[in-house]
């Protein structure tokens, strides 16, 4: 019986189905979005690349490499992939579709300096890969020859984010040339471009205080702020400017306003921590190289479709080849990893962040979330246990460590961390609706129900609007026979506020049976298999339904179906003996 299908726990029969699903704990996530440029994934950022292991290969006898190749990319191991179309490309050097392939590979897989090298003559082939301009130009900044990447950058280019890329790369090249009024003039040209004021304007500031134009700066800090908000970047970048030119508190209470206006912004919160800690910091950006990689941070984290995902690593990839310190450009690049469910990968990155950044708390967190999403709860649980000794203030490190171990069945353990969790809160915060939840459930799976149902309670008073709760709290009652009217009421007010969830609509009818509302259940419960019919539990409830309404062998198909959807070891010879015997002289017996 499923009590909860969206924030936590799921439940069969009464039963813990094992599906935590972890919170995503990554409070950058939000802050982030302060970054993005409102319009800027309707600027229709390419395709990377889109290979399946079903190409067809070329006509040589380099053919099982390049197979092997496919596959590596189908699998989304684009290192392997560059491995093996690399190998490939040394004996056919004149394969267009080989070289782009290795190219792309090569770029997206972040092993850029191949990418560089490739990069002419891809564009020798095809002169107007984006990609392959965008990598050229990239290669050129490194070198610091930006003539090239002037040159490059400003030649005729279709489309409105090739053209915001470009006016980026062309300020940066500009100002690393000393030609300040150009590169605001570049910067200027993307007025007219719906959605990118934000980002012109923090540019803007970044390189005017780049150029020592101190007054000038501030007014476009101002500017950007009102624009974007206190984003941890914005925050990090006008923050120290302040800090520079001796204005404390200035500083201080913009970091007071980016931690109310972000609640959970780290970087705000590592400040106003300790500001002595960053007394005196160096300017965000003190080169060309780290402009741009600031330009493509911004840029990769506007894009949030699933489409344009192998866009930002692409881009993600690049902004740490030119600035190979950028925590936070580490932490969305796995962030965008994440959403490719590339767990490990994503491990690897939060893994090259120091214990100094104001980002290691909260990527060691989603580093154990991600443990945990792979299996490897014991592997999250020290590592958050770990974290907890050090950071015992970390209310996300108590709530995943609370998550964690309720996956594992350790519920006891698991509202003691919820219970350090809410001790951080004050009363009436609305995030503690979901750890009220949370502990509430490990609590009753403790054999704790009133201190349960008081959590549910809490909850609910605090968002009576909260499906999941209204479900398991409404549940629990009909199945202790309390409250059976406003238990109903609950599980109906849960069904109306998710209707398209098939295991609140499985507990609304799973209810009407439990108090012998037989026709009302079968009508519900059918509604409930179309909208999960991949549960066994859900069908063996219509089932069991069908046979209480007289409808005996559309109740044997129900049992048999479900048996087919391979239930837990407990159920199956429940589901068998009805099969035998029917549901009446089952339940006679106790099950």
């Amino acid at each position: 019986m499923t009590r909860d299908a969206v924030a936590g726990i799921v439940f069969a029969n009464q039963k813990e189905r094992k599906a935590v699903k972890f919170r995503k704990s990554l409070v950058v996530a939000t802050a982030i979005s302060a970054l993005s440029l409102a319009a800027c994934s309707t600027l229709m950022a390419p395709s990377i690349v889109n290979v399946t292991a079903a190409n067809t290969p070329p006509a040589n006898s380099l053919a099982g490499t390049y197979l092997a190749g496919n596959f590596a990319a189908a699998q989304g191991d684009l290192k392997a992939a560059t491995n093996f179309y690399s190998s490939t490309l040394k004996d056919a050097p004149d394969n267009a579709d080989l070289l782009e392939r290795t190219f792309l590979f090569a770029a997206e897989g972040g092993v850029l300096d191949r990418a560089i090298a490739l990069s002419s003559r891809v564009l020798a082939v095809d002169p107007d890969n984006r990609p392959a301009h965008l990598v050229s130009q990239i290669g050129a900044v490194m070198k610091k020859d930006y003539v090239a990447a002037i040159k490059d950058a400003t030649a005729p280019a279709n489309g409105l984010f090739a053209s915001l890329t470009n006016r980026i790369v062309e300020a940066w090249s500009r100002a690393g040339s000393h030609d300040i009024d150009a590169a605001l003039a570049a910067l200027d040209a993307l007025s007219n471009q719906r959605g990118v004021d934000g980002l012109r304007l923090m540019h803007k500031a970044l390189i005017l205080e780049y150029a020592g134009k101190d007054k000038e700066a501030d007014d476009a800090y101002k500017a950007a702020m009102a624009v974007m908000g206190t984003g941890p970047r914005e925050t990090e970048a006008y923050g120290g400017f302040l800090l520079r030119h001796n204005r404390a508190d200035d500083a201080k209470a913009l970091y007071q306003r980016a931690a109310k206006e972000n609640p959970g912004n780290p970087f705000a919160e590592w400040a106003l921590h300790d500001l002595s800690a960053v007394k005196n910091p160096a300017p965000m950006i003190n080169s060309p190289a780290e402009g741009i990689a600031e330009g493509l941070f911004g840029i990769a984290a506007s894009l949030n479709d699933q489409r344009s995902t192998e866009v930002a690593v692409l881009y993600l990839n690049l902004a740490l080849y030119l600035r190979p310190e950028f925590d936070l450009g580490r932490v969305l690049l796995a962030s965008r990893y994440e959403a490719l469910e590339k767990y490990d990968s994503a491990n690897v990155i939060y893994g090259r962040i120091a214990q100094s950044s104001p980002y290691y708390a909260m990527t060691q967190v989603q580093a154990g979330i991600n443990d945990g999403r792979q299996g490897k709860t014991n592997e999250g649980i020290l590592k958050l246990k770990a974290l907890s000794a050090v950071q015992p203030q970390e209310l996300d490190v108590w709530t995943a460590l609370g998550d964690l171990f309720r996956s594992s069945d350790q519920y006891k353990e698991a509202a003691e961390a919820y219970n350090r969790a809410i001790a951080g809160l004050p009363a009436g915060d609305r995030r503690l609706t979901g750890l009220y939840y949370a502990r509430g459930v490990s609590l009753e799976r403790s054999n704790r129900w009133e201190d349960a149902e008081r959590d549910f309670q809490a909850a609910l008073k605090i968002n009576p609007n909260r499906a999941d709760v209204l479900n398991y709290l409404g549940y629990s009652w009909v199945e202790k026979g309390q409250h059976l009217d406003q238990a109903v009421a609950m599980l109906e007010k849960a069904r109306a506020l998710r209707p398209m969830d098939g295991f609140i609509a499985d507990s609304v009818g799973w209810a009407y049976f439990r108090l012998g509302r037989y026709q009302d259940a079968v009508r519900t419960l059918e509604e409930a298999v179309q909208l999960a019919p991949g549960a066994p539990d859900v069908n063996e409830h219509l089932g069991d339904a069908y046979w209480r309404a007289g409808r005996k062998i559309d109740a044997r198909y129900q049992w048999q179906h479900a048996l087919q959807l391979k239930p837990d070891a407990k159920e199956k010879p429940v589901l068998e003996r009805k099969l035998q015997f029917g549901l009446d002289a089952v339940a006679a017996t106790g099950g």
